[in-house]
């Protein structure tokens, strides 16, 4: 890992810091406006396997950790940038005691507490018990709107949502000042998001200022400087039917460094391909991708992409092996942009 020095670090911040408004407002419309289009919807979309296949890996990613903490029904959950509450069902399943939810767009904490109250009656009252709040979280500090501004997490969750705050070095800051504050000295702050190192590699070799293929894009409309800088390095992003809006690379050093000066320390980073690799050898781990559907099974007959988009799977294919599950080779480099992250935190921060 590239390590920064002290005088990189004044020097790439420097002048960087004010920047009032920013994008919150384009993000939070973004979100606000994507429709709830039901099962039937997502299952016809072209990206139907790498989302359920993202969704096993937060699910990997959650139970991992929920395992290091004892037992799961003493547990309180803060998940930052929840959205609509796609985690719900893993939190409820995980049999966590509480979950806090928070996100930048009104619709989204609507549609979750919807959510949650029909999973809490389907349940019989058996659920978590849970509250949710729209509220800005690199902007805001969190703690002010909780029923009990006292409580202390054991895990804080931010799953696709973490890369918006490296808008500008005090929204940064005010992300893992909420993560740390909420978080007791031994619990741990999980998470998604795209790889900067990914992002520029592809962006190099294309000599371009996009890069992308049928499911996804990244475009740097303003050009790609030589050195980006760590904070407000924008790029505009499309994921098929899912996102379309602006977002900033996210470089790993200055997160590191900046985590510690809230008690926190990197203890886990790994691409999404890497991790799915390492976590999906067990039988459970193989029902869980199965009763997902987070792989599509090569060959047949109504493949989401051209057969050429599966050489691998073709290739592992023999007498004994007659069918496998994988992804359309787009599906792949779309999903090996992002990398999860682990912090544990260490001590209780001593800031000025």
């Amino acid at each position: 890992m590239t390590e920064l020095k002290d005088g990189q670090w004044r020097s790439a911040t420097h002048g960087r810091e004010e920047k009032k408004d920013g994008l919150g407002q384009t993000v939070a419309s973004h979100y606000n406006k994507l429709e709830e289009k039901g099962i039937q919807h997502r299952v016809e979309s072209r990206i139907y396997f790498m989302r359920n296949l993202n969704n096993w890996i937060k699910s990997m990613l959650i139970q991992d950790y929920i395992g290091k903490l004892g037992d799961p029904s003493k547990l309180n959950i803060l998940d930052l940038g929840c959205g609509k509450g796609g985690d719900l069902l893993k939190w409820e399943r995980s049999r966590v005691h509480h979950v806090v939810g928070l996100d930048i767009a009104e619709t989204s904490i609507e549609q979750c507490k919807d959510r949650y109250d029909k999973m809490k009656q389907k349940s019989r009252g058996r659920s978590f018990s849970g509250e949710f709040y729209a509220a800005d979280c690199t902007k805001v500090r969190t703690r002010t709107l909780f029923q009990n501004p006292e409580i202390q997490f054991d895990l804080v969750s931010c799953q696709f949502a973490f890369h918006y705050c490296f808008e500008s070095l005090p929204q940064a800051e005010c992300m893992l000042r909420n993560a740390s504050e909420n978080l007791r000295v031994g619990g741990f702050f999980i998470g998604t998001t795209p790889c900067a190192y990914e992002i520029m590699s592809r962006i190099q070799k294309a000599e371009s200022n996009t890069v992308g293929n049928a499911v996804y894009s990244v475009t740097f409309e303003n050009g790609v400087e030589v050195n980006p800088p760590l904070f407000g390095s924008q790029y505009s992003f499309h994921l098929e039917g899912v996102v379309d809006c602006p977002e900033f690379l996210v470089y790993l050093p200055v997160m590191v460094k900046l985590a510690e000066k809230y008690g926190l320390m990197l203890i886990g980073n790994e691409r999404f391909g890497r991790y799915f690799h390492s976590k999906q050898k067990g039988e459970s781990e193989k029902n869980l991708l199965r009763r997902m559907f987070a792989l599509e099974p090569f060959p047949t007959d109504n493949l989401v992409a051209e057969r050429e988009q599966y050489t691998y799977a073709q290739s592992v294919l023999n007498d004994e092996i007659r069918m496998v599950g994988t992804l359309s080779q787009d599906e792949w480099d779309a999903l090996n942009i992002y990398t999860v992250f682990a912090f544990k935190k260490m001590s209780e921060p001593t800031l000025e």
